[in-house]
């Protein structure tokens, strides 16, 4: 949580770590104390106990946090010589404290701050709310328990850090329970099993590794599909590049110096090292320098759907948000300066596009401009940030201006969507690089017959498609649109003598390439209804004798509860119109 003097809430947080500190050295007073910040949710302390807690303590630390709020004790600051702190810190059997004071007295720190409220004392530069009176009793939690390495360092102690909810007002924090008790419905790792989507075999194949089944492949095929022919349409050119490649290819493109530690070990091949592709770049400018270009062939616009490895550690994998090998829906745009602007405003475009094609319209981008330490020439840099700024400026989108936030080969754009719960999520990034043309020496003929280094632009819309698949699971609570539905058509006969009727629809909508599910089982009326929904199969379709006496359907939406009789042909034109539009017929205000 960014430190703000003067915001209220911060200095309620901040002063309900201390209280929290403070409630659970009176049940484990030998407890030794790490680091205890504020943060966007509440806040957290992390401990290290020789008897451990569980959540049955819970409820007796809320009430003596409770009891010292009551108390109203008083936050007073004092200033202490960084040599008298160490020395007070290590009398107090606090060697986390001491040691971190050290490093500040190394740095050059003269005085340390500490806070005492009541008989409780803490090494802190604050700031507090005036007495604990001031922190609202009803509105904080205490949450839950993770364990935490002492600096984030596995090789230091594991402590246990407590998390505690903290906000403005009741209300504010029944929301936020309420909306995160949503996430968890909608966890893509919960879905992915229940809706059979996905898994990971982390014994068998190896952590970090997806196994995708049929229904997630076709859900991701349908979506790899729209957008290879969104691509095909923008002027896109398809390439495609081996997953591994020479050790000299790596060194070149720089990633053996400044990213080996995200690569996995190499491949001997023949006695020379290979190494796993952790990025498609490399590759798509050894394509770009296979043959001498032209000014007039500029500007060419490489994509492809590239499966890179990268090693993460075992303990950040997550689902499909972190994982180990993923598909990056990847393209290098590259261009002369006069064409900069309009290619731009091409892929910001059809970035923002795209992503509203499935549903996400809440939009906040960032401009990334250069950082101090940087490659490439200024005048590149101006022209680049020009370009993307202006493009920002004409889109018309909200967007926030990261000032020195750039990586080292070129400012970028980020565009992050709010989903269904309104969390923010970085997926599409424009990326200038100054670096990989320079190493790899791209070159293309102007007109003037002279040989000029082209503008690169990084693109990647989606992201990788594993964590945008995970995004989207949780947008839609893996209810998804009937274009995208694995299933897309549930027929349910009210008894087994309308199977011919059944069945009859069932040819039609499968001769029309739809993919349908007729349940045919033992089961009662009502539990096969239970189980569509449970699926959420997006159309359900109800038979019994007023349809086929009528030859119509009745037709019972996933979204919405009320039921609606129409004629056959009605219902294949509205499936054909569903599928043809890409409705997000999900979202029960979409009309349809």
């Amino acid at each position: 949580m960014e430190k703000v003097q003067d915001d209220p809430l911060y200095k309620i947080r901040h002063s309900l770590a201390h209280v929290l500190a403070q409630a659970v050295l009176e049940i484990r007073p030998k407890a030794k104390l790490a680091f205890g910040p504020p943060i966007d949710t509440g806040c957290y302390y992390d401990f290290d106990l020789e008897e451990p807690l569980s959540d049955d303590d819970f409820a007796d630390i809320e009430k003596r946090m409770r009891r010292i709020i009551s108390e109203k004790q008083e936050f007073v600051h004092e200033s202490r010589k960084a040599q008298d702190a160490i020395t007070f810190l290590d009398e107090q059997g606090e060697q986390y404290k001491v040691e971190y004071c050290k490093e500040l007295h190394e740095g050059g720190e003269a005085e340390i701050g500490f806070y005492t409220n009541g008989p409780f004392t803490d090494m802190c530069g604050g700031p507090h709310v005036e007495h604990t009176g001031q922190i609202p009793a009803d509105c904080f939690k205490v949450d839950s328990l993770a364990g935490a390495y002492w600096r984030g360092d596995e090789n230091n102690p594991q402590l246990t850090r407590i998390y505690t909810l903290a906000f403005k007002n009741k209300k504010d924090l029944k929301a936020y329970i309420k909306k995160r008790e949503l996430a968890k419905e909608r966890d893509h790792r919960k879905l992915g099993t229940e809706l059979d989507l996905y898994s990971i075999d982390h014994d068998g194949v190896g952590s970090g590794l997806i196994l995708w089944h049929p229904k997630g492949g076709l859900i991701r095929h349908r979506i790899e599909e729209h957008a290879r022919n969104m691509h095909i349409e923008g002027g896109y050119e398809f390439v495609y590049s081996p997953h591994i490649g020479k050790a000299s290819l790596w060194e070149t493109s720089g990633h053996l110096s400044f990213y080996k530690d995200g690569m996995f070990a190499p491949i001997e091949v023949e006695g020379q090292p290979y190494y796993l592709k952790p990025m498609n770049c490399p590759f798509h400018c050894k394509i770009f320098a296979s043959s001498i270009r032209s000014y007039r062939d500029l500007p060419l616009r490489f994509a492809e759907w590239g499966t890179v490895y990268r090693f993460e550690r075992s303990g950040t994998l997550s689902g499909l948000t972190r994982v180990r090998g993923f598909t990056q829906d990847d393209a290098h745009l590259f261009c002369r300066e006069d064409q900069m602007p309009e290619e731009i405003d091409k892929v910001l475009d059809f970035s923002v596009g795209l992503l509203r094609d499935f549903g996400l319209k809440n939009f906040h981008l960032y401009l990334s401009t250069r950082p101090e330490k940087r490659v490439g020439e200024e005048e590149k840099w101006e022209a680049s940030e020009k370009a993307l700024r202006e493009a920002l400026e004409r889109s018309g989108l909200p967007f926030s201006l990261n000032e020195g936030d750039g990586a080292f080969y070129g400012p970028k754009i980020d565009i992050c969507v709010n989903d269904a719960l309104d969390r923010e999520w970085q997926l599409s990034t424009i990326q200038f690089d100054f670096n990989l043309p320079e190493r790899f020496d791209l070159k293309y003929v102007d007109a003037d017959g002279e040989h000029k280094r082209p503008y690169m632009i990084h693109r990647a819309l989606c992201g990788s498609m594993e964590r945008f698949f995970a995004v989207l699971v949780e947008h839609l609570g893996g209810a998804f649109p009937t274009w995208l539905a694995p299933v897309q058509v549930a027929l349910i006969p009210v008894a087994d003598k309308f199977g011919d009727y059944v069945n009859d629809i069932k040819d039609q909508l499968e001769s029309d390439l739809f993919r349908v599910q007729v349940d045919t089982s033992d089961k009662s009326f009502n539990k096969k209804i239970r189980e569509a929904v449970t699926s959420k199969i997006p159309n359900i379709i109800i038979v019994g004798g007023n349809e086929v006496e009528n030859g119509t359907i009745t037709l019972r939406r996933y979204c919405v509860k009320e039921q609606l009789t129409m004629p056959r042909e009605e219902f294949y034109a509205r499936m054909q119109r569903l599928r043809d539009e890409r409705l997000m017929d999900c979202d029960p205000e979409v009309e349809i």
